[in-house]
C-alpha cells in the first residue's frame, strides 16, 4: 500500500481512511469482521488478567533476558514464550472466546524505560502471533476463537501535559502496527485514563491499520475509580459521550474496582452506547495480606455480577482484569455458555451532548437553549483580550469561571488578533481552561491548523465553530475532516462562496448545500450540526438590513422541519449594534425569546447582560417585536419608535413604586426578577407579621412557583432561574436563625444528596436548614453525587433514611438506577425522594417496584419534614413492639464479595415528564417546593 498520508492533517480522514458511518451499525460491520459478527450472535466471554497470573511463575531476572529487563511483561513474548503460551491456553481451556495479548505495555514510550523503544513493533508482532497460535489451536467451526491486541494507558496524561499529542500518536501507531502484522482479530485499547490519551489512541490506531492495509474491529474501555471518575476526573457520562464520537467498534471498562462498584456506571454504558457493550472487573478490591495482593471476589461471585449486567443491562462482552484467573473465567464462561443477544442497541447515544474533561453537556438542553459564553473571544470582549495580551492566564480562567457561574455551559474561544501567534494564544488558553473549567469548549477558528492544535489538548468532545465555504471546499473539507476525527461537533456558517446569506432564500441554499457534504461525504450525524444562519444587526436604518433578523427566523422555521435532528446557533448580541445598552439589552432579550421559538436550541451570549422578556415593560417588548418582524407602516418606523423609547424610559421604570407595595409582594417580585438588594430589610419587615416558615412556605415559595411557570413558556432563560434560586437561598439563610428550633438531642439523621449529573441544590439545601432547626441530623453531601458516595455515608453515618434530590428529568432515571443498585446490594433503609421532575405517581407507582424498602414521595422541604417525623416514630413503634428481639441492624454497603441479589421486577419506562413544546405552566414544577 502506497503511504501519502505523511502531510495530512493526523487522523483527519483524508488519503485511503475508509469515510466514517453516520451511524453505527453493528449488522454491517458483522458482516466484515468475524469478531463483530460473534458478538452480534452471542455474549462473548473475555480471559482474565495476565499480570497476576505470571506472578505466580516466580520469574526471575534471567527469565526477562536480564537485570535490565527484569520486571518488564512484553519481553517475555521473545524469552519465555512457553509461559505465556501456558497463560493463554489455560483460559482457552476455561472457554475464553478472546484472549488477549501480552503488550500491555508495549508502546514505545512506555518500554522505553527498560531501552526497548526501538524494539516496541517487534515485540508486539511477537505476542500477536504467539495468542494467534494458541488461539487457533482451540478454534473450531463452533466456537471460533479470537485474539484481542492489547494496548494500555501509557504511563503519562496527555490532558496533563505530561507527553505531547504527537509523541503519543507515534507510540500507540508502532504498537498497533505490530498486533495488526502478528494477526490480531481486534485492537483492544483498556485501562484508559484520560479521554484525550484514548481519541489520540484510537486516531494512531487507525493509521496503523492505513500503514499495514489492514482493518480489523477496535474496542475502548475506560477505568472508572472508586470516585466514580477516570483518573484525570471524567464521568462515566462524558466518557461515554466522547467514546460514541469516535471510530470504535465496542466500548465498556475495566479494571480499578470490582462489578460491585462497577454496576452504576456499566449501567450507563450499556443502557446509552449504540454500539456493544464490555466489562471486565477486578477481582473486588485488592488489599495487602503479608506483603501479599489479595483479591477477594470468587469465581461465582464475579458470574452472578456479570450475569446481571448482561440480563438486565444488555452488556455483550465479559471478562476478567486484575486478579481473576482461568476459574473465574471459567464461571463466566458456564454462566452465559452460548447466552444470545437479545437486547437491540440503540441507533445512537440520546441525547446528542459534547463533554468537558469532566462532565457531558446536552446539545439540546431538556430545558430551554444552551448557554454558550462569549467573553472568552478576543474580538468580542475587550477584558478578554486586555488578559490574552497580559500574557495573564489566571485571570482569563477567573473570568471562564465567572461565565460558568453566570449560567454558562459552553464558552466560545476565539483569540485571533492581527499580529498575534493565533496558534500558541490558543494552545495556552484551551491548556489551561480544559482542565480547570467545567463546561465544554467551542474552538472558535478559520484556520485549521490552529483547530488541529487546540483539538489535540481539547478532552472530552468539543465544538468547533465553524465550517463553512467561504474560501471554497477544500478548506472546508480540511476543518470538517478534523471535527470528525476527533469527534467533535460543528458549528456551520451560512456563507459560501458569495459571501453570507441574508435572505431565506439563500440562507437555505447554503444550510443544504453544507448539511449534503458533512452527512454524505464526512459522515456527521445531524445531531452534530449546529447551523448558524447569520445575526445581523438591524438597527442601522437602511433598507437592506430592516429585515435581516426576520429571514434568520424564518430560515429556522423552515429547517427545522426540513433538516430534522439538527440544532441552530446564534451570536444574539449582533441583533443591536450600535444602540444604547438599556435598549441592547431589551432587543436582545426579545429576540433571544423570538429565536427560541423559532427552534433555536444554542445562543453564544453573555448570560450576565441577558434580560428576561417578563422584567421588560410591554410596551418596550412590543416595540422590540415591531422592529424585528419589520412592521412598518404609514407613519410608524418600529426603529425610530424603539429608539425613542429608550430617551425617556429605562428598565427599571416598573420598579419606581416598589416600596408603596405590601411586603409580601415586595418579596414575591424579588425571587421573580433575581434581586437581592434591599432582601434584608423586606425580610425583617415580613417578620413582624409572620413566623419565618410562613414567608418560605407562603410567599417564597410562589416566587418560584411563578418562576417554573416563565421558564416552561421560554418567557425566562435557565441562567436567570438560577438567580432566582441564589435570591430564594440567600432568603432562606436570613431566615433560619428566626426559625423554631427544636432543642435536645438528635431526633433522627438524614443522608441527603443531589444525585449524579444534578447541580441543583437549594431545595435540598431548604430542608437541610428545615430538619436541622427541629432537631433532626442532616448529613448534607452535596450535589452532583453518585450512589457509591451515599451509600458510604449511609455505612457511616447509619441514618434514618436517605433523601435524594433532582431537578432534571434525567434524574429521575438516575433515582431508578440508584434504588436499582440499592436493592441489588440488600439494603432495605427508607428513601425520600423529590425534585422538580418527580410526580407522586411515578414515585409511588415506578419507583417503589424497584425497591424492596420504603420510598416516600415528598413535594416539598415541610412535606420532607412530616416524611422524617413518620419515619423515627414507626421505628419507634418498631422497637418497642419487639424489645426482648435484637434490633434489626441498618443497611451497609455490601462488601466487595457480594454478589448481586435476584433481579427486580420489570417495571415500565417511566413516562416523560420534561419540557416537550412548552405550554404556559407546563413546567410549573420548575418551583423550589419540589426541588426537596
Amino acid at each position: 500500500m502506497a503511504h501519502d498520508h505523511e502531510h495530512a492533517p493526523k487522523g483527519s480522514g483524508w488519503g485511503e481512511l475508509p469515510l466514517p458511518r453516520t451511524r453505527y451499525d453493528l449488522t454491517e460491520r458483522a458482516r466484515r469482521f468475524p469478531y463483530l459478527r460473534a458478538i452480534s450472535e452471542r455474549v462473548l466471554v473475555f480471559d482474565g488478567a495476565m499480570g497476576t497470573e505470571l506472578q505466580k511463575y516466580a520469574l526471575k531476572p534471567e527469565d526477562y533476558g536480564g537485570a535490565e529487563y527484569d520486571g518488564c511483561p512484553e519481553v517475555l513474548n521473545l524469552t519465555r514464550p512457553d509461559v505465556i503460551r501456558e497463560i493463554h491456553e489455560s483460559y482457552l481451556k476455561a472457554g475464553a472466546d478472546v484472549i488477549e495479548t501480552n503488550t500491555f505495555g508495549v508502546m514505545p514510550h512506555v518500554i522505553g524505560e527498560y531501552g526497548l523503544a526501538d524494539r516496541a513493533r517487534e515485540l508486539a508482532e511477537a505476542g500477536a502471533r504467539l495468542a494467534r497460535e494458541s488461539a487457533d489451536r482451540f478454534s473450531t467451526p463452533e466456537k471460533p476463537r479470537f485474539v484481542a491486541g492489547s494496548l494500555g494507558p501509557g504511563t503519562k496524561l496527555i490532558s496533563l501535559g505530561q507527553i505531547s499529542w504527537d509523541e503519543l500518536f507515534e507510540s500507540y501507531r508502532t504498537a498497533a502496527r505490530g498486533l495488526i502484522a502478528g494477526g490480531v482479530d481486534v485492537i483492544v485499547i483498556e485501562t484508559a485514563q484520560d479521554i484525550l490519551q484514548v481519541r489520540c489512541a484510537v486516531q494512531a490506531v487507525h493509521q496503523a491499520m492505513r500503514d499495514e492495509g489492514r482493518e480489523v474491529p477496535l474496542q475502548t474501555q475506560v477505568t472508572i475509580e472508586t470516585t466514580g471518575q477516570m483518573l484525570v476526573g471524567s464521568d462515566a457520562e462524558a466518557a461515554l459521550v466522547a467514546l460514541e464520537s469516535l471510530p470504535v467498534d465496542v466500548v465498556g471498562m475495566n479494571c480499578a474496582t470490582g462489578p460491585d462498584l462497577m454496576d452504576p456506571h456499566i449501567r450507563v454504558f450499556a443502557g446509552r452506547a449504540s454500539r456493544p457493550t464490555v466489562c471486565m472487573p477486578n477481582a473486588g478490591l485488592p488489599r495487602n495480606e503479608g506483603g501479599r495482593v489479595v483479591y477477594d471476589l470468587t469465581p461465582e461471585e464475579l458470574a452472578r455480577w456479570q450475569t446481571k449486567f448482561v440480563t438486565e443491562y444488555g452488556l455483550n462482552v465479559v471478562g476478567g482484569c486484575c486478579g481473576t484467573g482461568p476459574e473465574h473465567i471459567r464461571a463466566l464462561s458456564q454462566a452465559l455458555a452460548d447466552a444470545p443477544q437479545t437486547r437491540p442497541r440503540p441507533h445512537r447515544l440520546e441525547p446528542p451532548a459534547v463533554a468537558s474533561l469532566y462532565q457531558a453537556v446536552e446539545l439540546r438542553p431538556q430545558a430551554g437553549v444552551l448557554m454558550i459564553g462569549e467573553r472568552t473571544n478576543a474580538t468580542g470582549s475587550k477584558k478578554f483580550r486586555e488578559l490574552l495580551f497580559a500574557g495573564d492566564l489566571d485571570g482569563i480562567v477567573e473570568l471562564a469561571q465567572d461565565q460558568v457561574a453566570g449560567g454558562a455551559q459552553m464558552l466560545d474561544v476565539s483569540v485571533a488578533w492581527t499580529g498575534r501567534d493565533e496558534k500558541a494564544d490558543m494552545v495556552r488558553v484551551v491548556e489551561r481552561l480544559a482542565r480547570e473549567v467545567d463546561a465544554a469548549l467551542m474552538i472558535d477558528s478559520t484556520q485549521p491548523e490552529v483547530i488541529e492544535a487546540a483539538l489535540e489538548r481539547v478532552p472530552g468532545r468539543p465544538v468547533i465553530n465553524s465550517v463553512n465555504f467561504e474560501d471554497g471546499e477544500a478548506r472546508f473539507d480540511r476543518t470538517a475532516a478534523l471535527a470528525r476525527a476527533h469527534g467533535a461537533a460543528v458549528v456551520a456558517l451560512t456563507i459560501d462562496e458569495e459571501g453570507m446569506a441574508k435572505t431565506v432564500e439563500r440562507k437555505l441554499e447554503v444550510a443544504r448545500r453544507i448539511y449534503r457534504r458533512l452527512v454524505e461525504r464526512h459522515g456527521f450525524l445531524p445531531e452534530d450540526i449546529l447551523f448558524d444562519l447569520l445575526t445581523f444587526p438591524i438597527t442601522q436604518g437602511d433598507e437592506d438590513t430592516r429585515r435581516l433578523a426576520l429571514a434568520t427566523l424564518e430560515a429556522m422555521r423552515y429547517l427545522k422541519d426540513a433538516l430534522p435532528g439538527v440544532g441552530f446557533v446564534l451570536g444574539v448580541s449582533n441583533v443591536s449594534f450600535g444602540l444604547k445598552p438599556a435598549a441592547r439589552k431589551v432587543l436582545n432579550a426579545v429576540f433571544l425569546h423570538e429565536a427560541q421559538q423559532a427552534g433555536l436550541t444554542a445562543a453564544i451570549v453573555h448570560p450576565g447582560k441577558i434580560v428576561p422578556v417578563n422584567q421588560i415593560p410591554e410596551e418596550a417588548v412590543r416595540l422590540a417585536r415591531d422592529l424585528i418582524y419589520d412592521r412598518r407602516e404609514e407613519g410608524y418606523d418600529p426603529l425610530f419608535a424603539f429608539i425613542d423609547y429608550f430617551e425617556s424610559h429605562t428598565l427599571d421604570e416598573a420598579r419606581e413604586d416598589e416600596a408603596e407595595r405590601p411586603v409580601e409582594e415586595r418579596l414575591h417580585r424579588r425571587i421573580v426578577e433575581g434581586r437581592k438588594k434591599g432582601l434584608e430589610e423586606d425580610l425583617a419587615e415580613a417578620l413582624e407579621n409572620h413566623r419565618a416558615e410562613e414567608i418560605i412556605n407562603e410567599i417564597l415559595l410562589g416566587g418560584m412557583q411563578e418562576v417554573g411557570d416563565l421558564f416552561g413558556s421560554g418567557q425566562m432563560q435557565l441562567p436567570f432561574v438560577l438567580k432566582s434560586a441564589e435570591v430564594m437561598k440567600a432568603a432562606v439563610a436570613w431566615l433560619e436563625p428566626h426559625m423554631e428550633k427544636k432543642e435536645g438531642a438528635h431526633k433522627g439523621t438524614l443522608v441527603l444528596a443531589t444525585v449524579k449529573g444534578d447541580v441543583h441544590d437549594i431545595g435540598k439545601n431548604l430542608v437541610d436548614i428545615i430538619l436541622s432547626n427541629n432537631g433532626y441530623r442532616v448529613i448534607n453531601l452535596g450535589i452532583k453525587q453518585p450512589i457509591d458516595s451515599i451509600l458510604e455515608a449511609v455505612e457511616r453515618y447509619r441514618p434514618d433514611a436517605v433523601g435524594m434530590s433532582g431537578l432534571l428529568v434525567k434524574s429521575t432515571a438516575v433515582m431508578k438506577e440508584n434504588l436499582e443498585h440499592m436493592a441489588a446490594l440488600g439494603h432495605r433503609i427508607p428513601v425520600i425522594l423529590g425534585g422538580a421532575a418527580l410526580n407522586r405517581r411515578y414515585v409511588e407507582r415506578d419507583l417503589r417496584a424497584v425497591y424492596p424498602g420504603t420510598v416516600h414521595y415528598a413535594p416539598d422541604a415541610f412535606a420532607g419534614l412530616k416524611l422524617m417525623e413518620e419515619i423515627v416514630r414507626s421505628r419507634g413503634r418498631e422497637e418497642a413492639a419487639a424489645p426482648a428481639r435484637e434490633t434489626q441492624p441498618r443497611a451497609r454497603v455490601a462488601p466487595t464479595r457480594a454478589g448481586p441479589a435476584g433481579p427486580p421486577p420489570r417495571v415500565p419506562r417511566p413516562p416523560f415528564f420534561g419540557r416537550r413544546v412548552a405550554a404556559a405552566g407546563e413546567l410549573d414544577l420548575f418551583t423550589i417546593a419540589r426541588y426537596l
